[in-house]
């Protein structure tokens, strides 16, 4: 399905029926601005988790392309190839937003823009070049992701992106839930405290008074996370028989476009607000 090129021309198969409470209260934007991320309860009705989560396993079930394989990431405890025991386990369905109506509806929703547009104090742009994705945690080959940013791989001029993260079932420690370091998109981090890939080095005694500040994060069908593109987070193992979906979709605001030429500006920015 071609991605539309404005959200006032999606073809969505259904109409999300959030709460119409305000956007966001100015606590929450301050716990936003002082925390790095947001957990908002009971967003997203369960009958649009349910499709949302139904289009995922009808496209896991015939690997509908673009897919994400755990052997791809290479992450420690990953098959080592494709043809390898759980080689062929899925990560996360890409370009979710062309996809299926029902992620673009959400995607594009009018209330989920409004709290971006407070967070970011402007205008407000959707990438599909990073996340736009469903995120699957399966059991037994779904590996653990160390602490890492997300700016550590995308490309922009400000660190001012945020992540919004939906849960389209319970999330947990147990079964690979979401983990942050409250404020740690404020840290002055060593480049030393790095790895090759950005991940923090858990040799280093300074990341370990980090890991301790560590908190995971509960969610229930429909709840929803914010999180700023500099916080530090991981997600453990999925030790459960049940496969875990998420959809994620990044935003950033209209003034702090992608580097032209870089993998951020490698697919289309969408303008959801004026």
């Amino acid at each position: 399905m071609p991605p539309a090129s404005a959200a006032g021309t999606c073809n969505s198969e259904i109409t999300m029926s959030t709460n119409t409470s305000p956007a966001l209260s100015a606590a929450q934007i301050d716990a936003f601005e002082k925390d790095g991320y947001l957990v908002l309860p009971h967003l997203v009705p369960a009958a649009d988790c349910e499709l949302m989560a139904a289009t995922a396993n009808a496209h896991l079930a015939q690997a509908v392309a673009p897919l994400e394989y755990e052997s791809e990431v290479g992450y420690a405890g990953a098959p080592k190839s494709l043809d390898s025991a759980g080689g062929r386990t899925a990560r996360r369905l890409r370009n979710a937003y062309q996809r299926d109506g029902s992620y673009r509806a959400w995607a594009t929703n009018p209330q989920l823009v409004a709290m971006l547009e407070l967070l970011l104090g402007e205008a407000v742009c959707l990438t599909l070049s990073h996340h736009n994705c469903v995120m699957t945690k399966h059991p037994h080959f779904g590996t653990a992701t160390g602490w890492h940013r997300d700016i550590r791989y995308w490309s922009f001029p400000r660190n001012e992106l945020i992540s919004v993260w939906l849960a389209l079932d319970s999330e947990n420690a147990n079964n690979g839930g979401l983990r942050f370091i409250p404020g740690s998109h404020r840290f002055d981090i060593k480049p030393e405290q790095m790895d090759e890939l950005d991940f923090l080095r858990p040799e280093v005694a300074a990341n370990q008074a980090l890991f301790a500040q560590g908190k995971s994060v509960e969610l229930q069908q429909g709840d929803v996370v914010f999180f700023h593109s500099g916080l530090f987070h991981a997600a453990g193992r999925n030790n459960t028989d049940t496969v875990k979906e998420s959809v994620v979709f990044a935003y950033h605001g209209k003034s702090n476009p992608p580097v032209p030429g870089s993998r951020s500006a490698a697919s289309e920015d969408i303008l959801l607000s004026s």
